[in-house]
């Protein structure tokens, strides 16, 4: 029989971890390891019961303390104990309670199973994620928009209880709505009593005779929802909203989760942004660059003139300060930068290059500063 590894490595978690820590890890091996999310996976069952296994332990303070103290040795059958209820099916771990903690309930997708309410207890509901695809204009203005998701609620035939119209749920007569039994193992150290999941009612402390038709028992149905959700103006790309207690519902006075909104905004052709700056490339013809002129730039508010001196060289950038996105805490709006590409013109006329060549010759090599200045640099010409 293959060496029980140490259950804070099976978990990936230091020995120091907090209840928090072993919580979070469980939730995530569980889920990712669960018999439903991996039929007739051999080795994921394994793993689900080794990881319940660990987590049935640590959870526990006082088992958490022996298996400090002892390791394996404290929960062994072969050293005189009766063990710690591991061995077979899956250690008698509630499944309802996994399904709650890791699924949210169990609810959609062929998660959980009928017929049975579970022991009164605060279990918070999930966070739900929905996304947003807005165009670059919509990101700079805010916008209105439809959201469609689906949320788990409580039944409205049963109200949560899981039984049918007309009939009640019944206390558990094995362990009288504890949900648990106390159990009696030998160990080297003496004979110690623990409490054990219920095998009657896996823990929940009520059973359902004739379960609710609507939601096959389990208290609470997913249902499709629509909200408008303003989204304000200067949203980025990737940023989220959060609306509280729009997520699943909690239960046994558990909080509601929320419901988290990625935004996705479409690409520009002409602005690109970077933080809450702008930026484009504005097209100049090489007498505008050369003689100076008012030209139309382009913004998010439309056109606007701006007056470029001449002489301009490619790639100058010029910028309209407050022409930018608002910033979605401040308001305060960030800057339009905008860089001049000069267009060379092309198909010239014998005549049109004859003209240029004179006016090239008249000027002389004064208005050529930085050909006259790389070519010495790099070629020694003078």
């Amino acid at each position: 029989m293959a060496e029980k590894r140490d259950y804070y490595e099976v978990l990936g978690v230091a020995k120091g971890a907090t209840e928090a820590d072993l919580k979070k890890a469980y939730r995530n091996l569980a889920k990712k390891y669960h018999p439903d999310v991996n039929p007739g996976d051999k080795d994921a069952e394994a793993k689900f019961k080794e990881i319940n296994e660990a987590y049935e332990v640590l959870s526990d303070p006082e088992k958490r303390a022996k298996y400090d103290q002892y390791g394996h040795a404290a929960f062994d059958p072969s050293m005189g104990g009766g063990g710690s209820g591991f061995g077979g099916g899956f250690g008698g771990f509630d499944f309802g309670d996994i399904f709650s903690s890791v699924f949210g309930g169990g609810f959609g997708g062929g998660f959980g199973g009928g017929g049975g309410g579970r022991r009164s207890r605060a279990v918070d509901g999930d966070d739900l994620l929905a996304r947003v695809s807005l165009d670059f204009e919509e990101s700079f203005k805010g916008a209105k928009k439809d959201i469609s998701y689906r949320r788990v609620e409580e039944c409205p035939d049963c109200h949560g209880s899981g039984a049918k119209k007309g009939t009640d749920v019944e206390t558990c007569s094995q362990c009288h709505g504890t949900g648990q039994v106390m159990t009696q193992q030998r160990t080297p150290f003496g004979v110690m009593q623990s409490a054990t999941t219920c095998p009657s009612c896996r823990g929940r402390g009520k059973t359902i005779k004739d379960p609710c038709t609507n939601c096959s028992g389990k208290g609470y149905v997913r249902v499709a929802k629509k909200l408008a959700v303003d989204i304000p103006a200067g949203i980025a790309d990737g940023n989220r909203i959060v609306l509280r207690g729009k997520g699943d519902a909690g239960r046994g006075g558990g909080q509601d989760g929320d419901l988290v909104i990625e935004v996705s905004v479409k690409r520009h052709p002409l602005f690109e942004r970077q933080g809450d700056h702008v930026y484009c490339e504005v097209p100049i013809t090489f007498t505008e660059a050369t003689l100076g002129a008012e030209i139309e730039i382009p913004t998010l508010e439309g056109k606007q003139t701006y007056e470029i001196p001449e002489g301009t060289q490619y790639g100058t950038t010029f910028t309209l300060r407050g022409k930018g996105m608002p910033n979605v805490n401040t308001k305060r709006r960030g800057d339009l930068v905008f860089s001049v590409v000069i267009e060379v013109p092309k198909n010239l006329s014998e005549e049109q290059k004859r003209e240029l060549r004179e006016f090239a010759a008249s000027c002389g090599e004064s208005n050529n500063a930085k050909k006259t200045s790389f070519l010495k640099k790099f070629f020694g010409k003078k």
